[in-house]
């Protein structure tokens, strides 16, 4: 027999695959294209974790940011501690297990008020979520990105993945006051959405439009639908994802 030392190899399965492109990818579509996502915290006078519900956008560099009430208790909990853990990925048919979902690891950091960047966040969350607009200028509300450290990823059964936090970020993710000009220009393209929607192979008859933009790909809207679209590759700069979005349309 031969010795397994000496081979280096075991028969024993390997739990987790070796993480490609695609799991990358995966992930990246699971946690930017999340409309809420379940919100893990340490409960600062416990210790204990604590698990809540948030809504979820994304900043330029595809960081997930929340917004949320200072009188709630996972802010607190965020201002005493920022380790934070969250949970994406919907359920479909069948067996909820079966479906992908990524639990990622992060820090939060709170936004302050009067900032640029608090402005770029503001307004690229409410364009995912137009009815925030209702509370998102309340005194005891504010902004956190929460930077991802690690993740795990379960594309289905026999597909699991471990990853970085630069996995789940954009490098390099441009001058913000171009990509916030190209969201602008968008979210009067509703024909042009539709077109893009129906590209993607999208249900019919919804009023498609398109929310947020990055480098790494675009965002499609129809009420509480949401479609996570990403590039094959990196944009150079706004005016190349444009004409991606019109050479679709001209297609059809």
């Amino acid at each position: 027999m031969v010795d397994e030392q000496q081979t280096g190899k075991s028969d024993k399965p390997q739990v987790l695959r070796d993480t490609d492109d695609e799991a990358r990818r995966l992930a990246r579509t699971l946690l930017r294209g999340a409309r809420y996502m379940a919100l893990a915290v340490l409960d600062p006078e416990t210790g204990f974790p604590s698990a809540s519900r948030a809504l979820t956008g994304t900043d330029v560099d595809g960081v997930p940011v929340i917004l949320v009430s200072s009188l709630s208790g996972h802010t607190k909990a965020l201002v005493a501690d920022p380790r934070c853990s969250l949970l994406a990925g919907e359920p479909g048919k069948g067996d909820p297990l079966a479906h992908p979902r990524i639990t990622v690891q992060c820090l939060a950091e709170s936004v302050a008020r009067d900032t640029p960047e608090h402005a770029r966040i503001r307004q690229r969350f409410l364009e995912r979520h137009p009815k925030a607009a209702l509370y998102a200028d309340f005194g005891d509300f504010r902004f956190f990105r929460i930077t991802p450290v690690a993740a795990s990823l379960n594309g289905g059964f026999g597909r699991a993945y471990m990853l970085t936090g630069s996995d789940l970020v954009i490098p390099e993710p441009g001058i913000t006051e171009g990509w916030l000009d190209l969201q602008k220009k968008l979210k009067d393209m509703a024909k042009e959405a539709q077109v893009f929607a129906a590209h993607l192979g999208t249900e019919n008859g919804k009023n498609w439009r398109f929310g947020g933009v990055d480098r790494a790909g675009i965002d499609l809207i129809a009420g509480d639908l949401q479609l996570r679209h990403e590039f094959e590759t990196l944009a150079k700069n706004p005016q190349t994802v444009l004409d991606y979005v019109f050479g679709i349309a001209k297609i059809r």
